[in-house]
């Protein structure tokens, strides 16, 4: 009932937009919709203000369960180019594709990489009958965040031709940076004493354990909706904490820090955060942070955890 109502609103959005000639717009660069965080500010790297770039998930929001309002559908109906993650958790967005008419350009970012099922993990909370995920969060592994700046780039290149040569320079350049990281992820692991380590909440980084070769434990899925965690799962945390003498837990951002709490009081370990990128702080945003300068804080976390 929830996907026939939605493609009903996607259908008038459409007729409306149309009819009320949305296409008019103030500014006169390619609009570009980017639903979260990883794409906005990939973006912003490859086109800077040669597009009019605009990310859907405001700053400190949580980007689980997001819907866009009537006037978010109607500004993406009007854009040159919609980027999106893909998957269940924007599953509105093949909606809105299926109901529009001019064939909206679209990138969804799991078709630009190569993509692993979520795992459900021994001592994981969730309901193992489930049918497995597509892992939706690609972009937190260097080796993923080049590959999906690359097909941006030529996304974007194919939307504004005459700035290629520019684009393709400044993705490059942000590509170089992302290979130096990816290479500095790599040393750590070289020298690493251990090689597993404990999320206390939700686990968005598959890929990039699958890259540095690390095992994990986590309490939830990586897009768990889940906000109270099981005590037979906190107290499966806190054996793995004592059994492998680990000397930390992971929390990613906006987390309350509840279980990781729980965990550190019971062992003696400490809590580090671990950014998924999802979405930033609205003072990192004013502040202009970027996808890479947050995986230069991981890389600093994941030495801590592996030393």
């Amino acid at each position: 009932m929830k996907r026939i109502i939605t493609l009903v609103l996607c259908a008038a959005l459409l007729l409306s937009a149309l009819a009320c000639g949305v296409s008019e717009r103030e500014d006169e660069r390619p609009l570009v919709v980017c639903t979260i965080f990883p794409q906005y500010d990939f973006v912003r790297q490859i086109a800077g203000d040669r597009v009019n770039a605009v990310m859907l998930c405001k700053p400190g929001s949580e980007v689980h369960g997001f819907d866009p309002s009537l006037q978010e559908m109607a500004m993406i109906l009007n854009s040159d180019l919609l980027i999106y993650v893909g998957g269940e958790t924007d599953e509105w967005v093949a909606d809105l594709l299926e109901t529009n008419g001019r064939h909206l350009s679209a990138v969804a970012l799991i078709d630009l990489v190569d993509t692993v099922d979520e795992e459900r993990k021994e001592g994981m909370q969730g309901k193992a009958e489930d049918e497995p995920e597509a892992d939706e969060h690609v972009w937190t592994s260097p080796e993923n965040a080049i590959r999906i700046v690359n097909g941006l780039c030529d996304a974007l290149c194919e939307l504004l031709p005459q700035e290629a040569d520019a684009m393709r320079a400044n993705a490059a350049a942000y590509v170089s940076k992302l290979a130096a990281l990816d290479e500095d992820y790599r040393a750590v692991m070289r020298s690493a004493k251990r090689h597993t380590v404990v999320f206390a909440e939700r686990f968005p980084f598959r890929y990039l354990c699958d890259e540095l070769g690390l095992d994990y434990y986590a309490a939830l899925p990586g897009c768990s909706s889940n906000e109270e965690v099981a005590l037979s799962t906190m107290s499966f945390l806190i054996d793995r904490v004592r059994e492998l003498k680990l000397p930390g837990v992971f929390v990613i951002e906006f987390s309350d820090g509840r279980i990781a709490l729980s965990i550190a009081e019971a062992t003696g370990c400490e809590v580090w955060l671990l950014h998924s990128c999802h979405n930033v702080s609205k003072e990192d945003f004013n502040a202009g942070v970027t996808v890479l300068d947050l995986m230069r804080q991981n890389l600093e976390s994941i030495k801590k955890a592996v030393e």
